[in-house]
C-alpha cells in the first residue's frame, strides 16, 4: 500500500480570482487593453441580465464570451501579449495572497507538483505562473485568427465549473493522483468536490483553513 502511495503524483490545483487574489482581474486587464469606454460599452448590453447572473440563472460563460468579443475582437496578438505580460507581472508582485503565496511554497517544499486552474486569461496568467514557480498554468485562452488578431472567441470555451476539471485531468493525462484544490466560488465546486484535500477559501486570510 505504502509503495502504491508513493507512486502517485501529488498535485496542488489553485483557482487564481478570489483564491489566489481576493478580486477579478479580468476586466482590469480589458480596461488596460481596449480602455474603459470600450469595456463598458460591452457590458452595458449586460445589465438587464445582471439580477439573473447573481442569482445564477444566467450562463455567466455566454456573459463572459460576448462581453470579451465585444472588447477584443480585432486587437492584435502581439499587442495583447505585450500586455497581458506586464500585467501578470503586476498581478504576481501585489495581487497575491500572502497566505496563498506560502501555501504554494508549502506545496513546493513537499515536491508537490502545483497548478493554476483558472476561469482568467491565458495571455497574463501564464506570466503570474512563472512568476510565482507554478509547474502549469490551466486556463482560458483566446482564438487567434490567421491574421495575428483575435477573432473574440474563446478557444475550447472557459475554464469554469466542470470545464476545470476536464482540463485537469487532460493535463495529469489519466495519472493516479493524490489532489489538494483551492476555490471560492461556485465555478470552483467540481474542482473541489473532485479533490482529496479541498479547500473552501474565504476572502478574509483568517478564514482559510488549510487541509494537509
Amino acid at each position: 500500500m505504502s509503495e502504491e502511495r508513493t507512486a502517485k503524483r501529488r498535485v496542488a490545483a489553485f483557482d487564481f480570482d478570489g483564491t489566489l487574489t481576493r478580486s477579478d482581474s479580468l476586466l482590469p486587464f480589458l480596461r488596460r487593453v481596449a480602455g474603459t469606454r470600450r469595456v463598458v460599452r460591452a457590458l452595458l448590453p449586460e445589465v438587464a441580465g445582471l439580477v439573473r447572473l447573481v442569482r445564477g440563472r444566467l450562463d455567466r460563460d455566454a456573459v463572459k464570451a460576448r462581453v470579451i468579443a465585444r472588447t477584443l475582437t480585432g486587437i492584435s496578438h502581439d499587442e495583447i501579449s505585450r500586455a497581458g505580460t506586464a500585467y501578470g507581472h503586476a498581478l504576481a508582485e501585489r495581487s497575491i495572497r500572502p497566505v496563498l503565496r506560502e501555501r504554494i511554497e508549502w506545496h513546493r517544499a513537499r515536491g508537490h507538483e502545483v497548478v493554476i486552474v483558472s476561469a482568467s486569461l491565458a495571455s497574463y496568467l501564464v506570466t503570474v505562473g512563472r512568476a510565482l514557480g507554478v509547474d502549469a498554468v490551466v486556463c482560458t485562452e483566446l482564438e487567434v485568427g490567421g491574421d495575428g488578431r483575435l477573432t473574440g472567441r474563446l478557444l475550447g470555451g472557459n475554464c469554469r465549473g466542470a470545464e476545470k476539471v476536464a482540463r485537469l485531468r487532460r493535463h495529469l493525462d489519466g495519472d493516479d493522483v493524490e489532489l489538494w484544490a483551492y476555490g471560492d466560488s461556485r465555478g470552483d465546486d467540481e474542482l473541489l468536490a473532485h479533490a482529496d484535500h479541498p479547500t473552501r477559501v474565504g476572502r478574509r486570510d483568517r478564514t482559510v483553513t488549510f487541509s494537509d
